[in-house]
């Protein structure tokens, strides 16, 4: 049995130490936190259970076919629940809608006929074209790219004419429609990677598309239940997991990685060694500097991140029933805003939040007759020089004004019992994310595949990655991709 030293028990960690715990690999994974999953973790407020990050669970097909590789089925595990219609936007002008996942697509229609009259004919041409890119581009995100001939490979080349990569996101989606607000329902998704629809690569329209066609899930307890059940089949096939183990530096003999040294001074040496730590931070802190000239300090802080995200989580002594499980309330000019974060760095007056009211599907996050609410805003990464110490308060005192006014949580300031707020500068400082760029490095064609840290790291032996720095990018469901590439790559070269 080979040593596979996992640095990080995040979901790409825990994705690799799964597989590779049940090739047959000791698995030995060090958390730096006291809790396990990364940003896929739980946040505990008294009697009030949070997700910290993921609330959408997409794609779920990925992770099913993880647990099915070892053997066991992740329905086993926890209890998902899918939510349909998928979301409520509320546009600038307070206008409602209510997509539904393609398998209920009678009601998608009847619900765009209401509020787009005209554009269903556009949403059906979405499904059928979407569908053909979806099937081309997904192989291409299951595989490494380590070398230029990758795109020389039969799969890259019939995915070619639906790369979309020489347009935005958004220009790819005005093929479909005509209303603005139909094709921010669209596009907005390009939050999920923390990029503009208007900068992103149109080869995103997939990450909507998916959305649509797979549908979007709750998991009981939180999306952070799923950490706990990979960790869970880690430890059944023998692997092991260590919270609070900070790893100080990796351990190299020339560029060949042999081990870790932990916060305590402890030297492990293992056969392979996987980095699921933040990218940039990662690289900064771990590796000796003469070994990093590629990705020296100055490089890492020249290349493009992800925005980031001011968190709230409510505990609240009600329940807002008529409010939907998740919410989108756009900025009244969303371009604008989207500029704001990620052009000019500056904090809009108006802004755009996502609310998730998780308590109306999931009664075990909150006491009886109480609630859980997760805000999220996105907001320049650290970049952006902001003093979020100083903007805090007033921060969160306009976002629950907007949550009043313009989420429908009527009265809301009267009902909060606990509460707290991550910032950017929390993201970067206490949970070790790079630039508090919360969503990684950013997804610009210059920054993907062969251009993205490679998950078998470029310039190093015995090194992989995995995690939303590496490719396919960031993202629950690539994360977990990363996981099973990397554990793949392992494997392929005994």
């Amino acid at each position: 049995m080979k040593d596979v030293l996992i640095i990080g028990a995040g979901p790409g960690g825990l994705s690799a130490g799964m597989l590779l715990a049940s090739m047959g690999y000791k698995v030995k994974i060090f958390e730096k936190q006291v809790y396990l999953g990364g940003r896929n973790s739980q946040i505990n407020l008294e009697n009030y259970s949070f997700d910290m990050g993921p609330t959408f669970f997409i794609m779920k097909s990925i992770l099913e076919e993880i647990f099915e590789k070892t053997d066991r089925k992740l329905e086993d595990y926890v209890k998902l629940t899918e939510i349909n219609p998928m979301y409520r936007l509320i546009f600038g002008d307070g206008k409602s809608f209510n997509p539904w996942s393609s398998n209920h697509k009678e009601e998608m229609i009847t619900e765009i006929e209401k509020k787009f009259p005209g554009e269903s004919s556009g949403y059906l041409s979405y499904l059928k074209r979407e569908e053909i890119k979806c099937k081309k581009l997904t192989p291409c995100l299951q595989v490494p790219y380590s070398s230029w001939t990758d795109f020389l490979k039969l799969r890259f080349l019939k995915a070619l004419p639906y790369l979309d990569a020489h347009i935005s996101l958004y220009s790819a989606l005005e093929r479909y429609f005509k209303d603005e607000m139909l094709k921010l329902a669209f596009t907005f998704q390009a939050k999920y990677i923390g990029m503009s629809p208007w900068e992103a690569p149109g080869t995103f329209s997939i990450i909507s598309y998916l959305e649509h066609s797979d549908g979007i899930y709750h998991v009981e307890g939180g999306l952070n239940k799923l950490s706990h059940a990979m960790a869970d089949v880690i430890k059944e096939q023998g692997g092991d997991i260590k919270l609070s183990s900070p790893v100080e530096e990796i351990i190299f003999e020339g560029k060949k990685a042999v081990g870790i040294k932990l916060n305590d001074g402890k030297i492990i040496k293992g056969d392979h060694i996987i980095m699921n730590a933040d990218f940039a931070k990662g690289m900064s802190k771990l590796f000796p500097d003469n070994l990093r000239k590629k990705y020296s300090d100055s490089n890492l802080y020249k290349k493009k991140y992800s925005c980031s995200t001011f968190m709230l989580y409510l505990g609240i002594d009600k329940i807002y029933s008529d409010i939907p499980h998740h919410n989108i309330v756009f900025a009244k000019d969303y371009r604008s805003n989207i500029d704001d974060i990620t052009q000019s760095k500056v904090l809009s007056d108006d802004f755009s939040f996502y609310v998730q009211n998780a308590s109306v599907s999931d009664s075990t996050l909150a006491p009886k007759g109480k609630s859980t609410l997760y805000i999220l805003v996105p907001v320049p990464n650290n970049k952006s020089n902001i003093d979020w110490e100083e903007k805090k308060r007033y921060f969160r005192n306009k976002v629950i004004n907007d949550l009043e006014t313009k989420g429908g949580f009527e009265g809301l300031s009267n009902h909060i019992e606990v509460e707290k707020i991550i910032t950017p500068k929390d993201w970067e400082e206490e949970k070790d994310v790079f630039l508090g760029a919360t969503f990684n490095l950013g997804h610009q064609v210059s920054q993907m595949l062969i251009f993205r840290p490679h998950n078998k790291l470029e310039g190093y032996k015995n090194l992989y990655l995995v995690g939303g720095g590496t490719h396919p990018g960031s993202g629950l469901p690539t994360i977990y991709e990363s996981g099973r590439i990397t554990a793949d790559l392992i494997n392929q070269e005994e």
